[in-house]
C-alpha cells in the first residue's frame, strides 16, 4: 500500500456566529473540480463546486448548505489561500477617459494578498427586527446559492417579498412564537406586505447591513498615470 502524505490543518472563525472551523488545504482533486467550475458559465454549477470542495475540505460537522453567503465566502477565501497561495493576480482595464469618449482600456495587474482581506462588519447590524411593542420578526441569513442579493432587482417587489421571506426564522407576539419552517409561504408573504413602509424599511436594513467579504484596491495605469481606485466584493471579483 502507497504511503499517504500528511496535509497541515488550518482553522479560521466563522463571521456569523463565531464557531471555530478546522479545514485542510484542498488536494488535486478539489483542484480539478475547481478548474472545470471556472471554465464553466454556469453560476449554478460554480455554486455547486465550491460547496462541493468546502465539503470536502472542512473537517468539522457542519452543513455548508446552511452556512451564510458571507460565511462561504470569506472561508473559501480561506481555503484558496491556504492551498494555492496567499496572493492572486488580478486583471483590471484603465477606465480613463482620454477624450472622444474612448477609455484608456489599457490592461494593468494587481497583486492582492487573499489573507489581507477581512471582512467589513457594521454595528448597526440586528436579526430581530420589532414591528410593534408586541410583534417583530426574527431573520436568518441567506445561504450560498438560495439567495443571490447581487441579481435582486430593487425595482421587482416581488422578487424583493421572496427574498425576505426565504430569510425569515421566525416571527413572535407576546404569546406565541410562529416558526417559518411550518407556516404557509403565503401567510408569510401577506405578513410582510400588510407591512408599513417604515417596518419593511426596518428589514431592508437587515440585508442592507450584512457583513461583507470587501477590499479597495488602487493602481496607476502604466500606459496613461491615471490612478484608480476599485471596491471588490464576492468570490468573483478575487478570482476574476
Amino acid at each position: 500500500m502507497l504511503p499517504k502524505i500528511d496535509v497541515p490543518i488550518y482553522e479560521t472563525h466563522l463571521i456569523s456566529n463565531g464557531e471555530l472551523i478546522r479545514f485542510r488545504p484542498f488536494l488535486v482533486k478539489e483542484q480539478k473540480l475547481f478548474l472545470m467550475a471556472s471554465e464553466s458559465d454556469d453560476q449554478k454549477e460554480t455554486i455547486n463546486t465550491i460547496k462541493q470542495v468546502l465539503r470536502n475540505c472542512i473537517l468539522d460537522d457542519i452543513d455548508v448548505d446552511k452556512m451564510a453567503t458571507f460565511d462561504i465566502e470569506y472561508l473559501f477565501l480561506q481555503l484558496r489561500a491556504r492551498s494555492v497561495g496567499e496572493v492572486v493576480n488580478l486583471r483590471f482595464t484603465c477606465n480613463n477617459n482620454i477624450g472622444d469618449d474612448k477609455k484608456c482600456g489599457n490592461g494593468v495587474q494587481i497583486d492582492v494578498n487573499v489573507l489581507d482581506i477581512k471582512p467589513e462588519l457594521n454595528k448597526e447590524h440586528k436579526n430581530k427586527i420589532q414591528i410593534t411593542d408586541k410583534v417583530g420578526i426574527v431573520m436568518k441569513y441567506p445561504t450560498f446559492g438560495s439567495v443571490n442579493l447581487a441579481d435582486i432587482n430593487a425595482e421587482d417587489m416581488d422578487q424583493i417579498l421572496n427574498v425576505i421571506v426565504s430569510c425569515i426564522d421566525y416571527i413572535y407576539d407576546d404569546e406565541q412564537i410562529y416558526y417559518a419552517k411550518d407556516t404557509p409561504r403565503k401567510e408569510l408573504i401577506d405578513f410582510i406586505e400588510n407591512l408599513k413602509q417604515t417596518d419593511l424599511e426596518k428589514v431592508s436594513e437587515f440585508f442592507n447591513t450584512l457583513p461583507k467579504i470587501k477590499k479597495e484596491v488602487q493602481f496607476d495605469c502604466n500606459k496613461c498615470g491615471y490612478h484608480e481606485t476599485l471596491e471588490l466584493e464576492g468570490i468573483q471579483s478575487f478570482f476574476g
